[in-house]
């Protein structure tokens, strides 16, 4: 899968149609330096500069990804339920189902882990629109739920809990490698909350000045602090110079 912006493809056509769209003629070195000159990051790098690009045969269009995810977790044991469906053809000759299948699914409290290095942002798109890019990578984040199976399964949950940390330094992630305990009144939501502030706290302490903490924000139990303030807090620690 690649990046590409629109000015980019824009710039690709042009350089085909003056090769007479013959593949004989198209340089895979000469497309990387339309790239490099066509791409416009104060408009239309965004996707490429946070999730980056790699071409084999043109290294000049890599760019270094800002952005880092890591695998969503569940912070419990689950097992999954299976849904079995089967599918009839309204006009088949023979008794029987036309299709059918299963699927698998499960209910859990996930966590997961989420960097935004803002120093490569600024060195790939320039300086001028981190705080915009800052509000759209955040309510991104917020609104991305997987969109298979919305109409029979409706999977729309979102944060229920961010610890949102600026930092200058080593990174710190919580690998739940002990399973959370269910609560006795609940679920596992609030016992994982905990362990996760608990966790954090400790490695916090841990890396001392390696950490390098700027700040940290708690988004979730807080009725009063919506996205919003949250966005608002993080975009308050951009400096004038990113890059440094």
């Amino acid at each position: 899968m690649l990046f590409v912006s629109e000015t980019e493809a824009s710039a690709f056509a042009a350089y085909a149609a003056e090769k007479e769209f013959d593949d004989s003629k198209i340089k895979d070195k000469e497309l990387a330096k339309v790239a490099k000159k066509a791409l416009n990051p104060a408009q239309d790098s965004l996707d490429i500069a946070l999730f980056g690009r790699m071409v084999a045969k043109a290294a000049g269009m890599n760019v270094e990804a800002a952005a880092a995810f890591s695998h969503a977790i569940s912070t419990h044991k689950v097992s999954n339920e299976v849904e079995f469906f089967t599918a009839l053809d309204d006009l088949q000759e023979e008794p029987g189902s036309a299709h059918m299948g299963s699927l698998e699914f499960n209910s859990a409290t996930y966590y997961r882990y989420i960097s935004l290095d803002l120093g490569q942002l600024a060195q790939t798109m320039g300086e001028p629109d981190l705080k915009e890019a800052v509000e759209a990578f955040t309510k991104a984040l917020f609104i991305a739920v997987p969109n298979a199976r919305q109409t029979t399964q409706s999977g729309a949950s979102y944060w229920d809990f961010a610890r949102v940390m600026v930092r200058k330094g080593q990174r710190l992630q919580v690998p739940f490698e002990t399973p959370v305990s269910k609560a006795r009144e609940g679920g596992y939501l609030h016992a994982s909350i905990d362990r996760l502030k608990i966790e954090l706290d400790k490695k916090e302490k841990l890396a001392g000045s390696l950490f390098g903490k700027q700040g940290s924000y708690d988004w979730g139990e807080n009725e009063d602090y919506s996205i919003d303030g949250l966005i608002s807090d993080l975009q308050s620690h951009i400096p004038t110079n990113p890059a440094q």
